[in-house]
């Protein structure tokens, strides 16, 4: 387990550093960790949810080392998307990041339920866990003029996992997504990078039917081991890819899994 914090001469190195941050609801999500040490490194950060989330990302929100504003934000409504912009100006004019950590499918395309999957909820799980990437992107855009990065959160989708199913192929679509806006968004100033997080135990992660399968013996194969329950190592891969230490990396998917994705089965 890595440790909490950072080396001193590293502190506030994201210090002025505006940043958008989706997808917490708990405070086991990496989403708040990430939000956490951003907090913790000076910069100001803006939190989004929606509907009876609201009420999860209030809870958690008073955890965090600062107070922050929530914005409503539902990735798959145009009206939201659309007042994104608005809604952020009431706090900050301008944005240097933002992160996605979003993610959902129902569990009737998860679970070992793949060839039983009907069209209507793979598609959900592709509009909220895929296609919101670009939607978040392009809805964000014109708070980022002086460009910035953009940053979200995969499961390594070069593999059919155990139980993952039809999320594994939304990820896949994610990855590929991320690629394309890399290349779009690359002339206005706006890297495009993923986080590929080993297994984290999540109040999302153990709600997909047989997560303990994909856990399974990950500590044991990973080379430098790793821990189902820190989120802090993910955390500290988006913060960084956040910051102004990889100003010339787009469209790449750093590993943060202990090792694994290099290792034979």
């Amino acid at each position: 387990m890595v440790a909490s914090g950072w080396d001193t001469d590293m502190a506030g190195f994201m210090s002025g550093k505006k940043v958008l941050v989706t997808g917490v609801l708990r405070d086991n999500s990496i989403a708040f960790h990430v939000a956490r040490l951003l907090l913790e490194q000076d910069a100001e950060v803006i939190l989004t949810s929606f509907g009876r989330q609201m009420k999860l990302t209030e809870l958690s929100a008073r955890r965090l080392p600062k107070p922050v504003p929530i914005v409503e934000l539902d990735v798959t409504d145009a009206d939201h998307l659309a007042a994104l912009p608005e809604q952020v100006r009431q706090h900050t004019d301008t944005l240097d990041a933002v992160v996605h950590s979003i993610g959902f499918a129902p569990q009737s395309v998860m679970g070992g339920r793949f060839l039983e999957a009907e069209w209507p909820d793979v598609a959900t799980a592709m509009e909220v866990s895929a296609f919101s990437l670009k939607s978040l992107a392009t809805a964000a855009l014109p708070l980022m003029p002086n460009g910035g990065a953009l940053v979200g959160l995969t499961f390594d989708a070069s593999f059919a996992w155990p139980v993952y199913d039809w999320m594994g192929v939304s990820k896949a679509a994610f990855e590929a997504t991320a690629r394309y806006l890399a290349r779009d968004l690359g002339p206005k100033g706006v890297r495009v990078n993923l986080v590929s997080a080993g297994p984290i135990r999540t109040t999302a992660a153990t709600s997909i039917p047989g997560f303990e399968e994909m856990e399974g013996r990950w500590s044991e194969r990973a080379p430098l081991g790793w821990d189902v329950t820190d989120p802090e190592p993910t955390a500290r891969g988006v913060v960084a890819l956040c910051s102004d230490w990889f100003p010339a990396t787009s469209g790449e998917i750093v590993h943060v899994d202990g090792g694994v994705h290099v290792m034979g089965q």
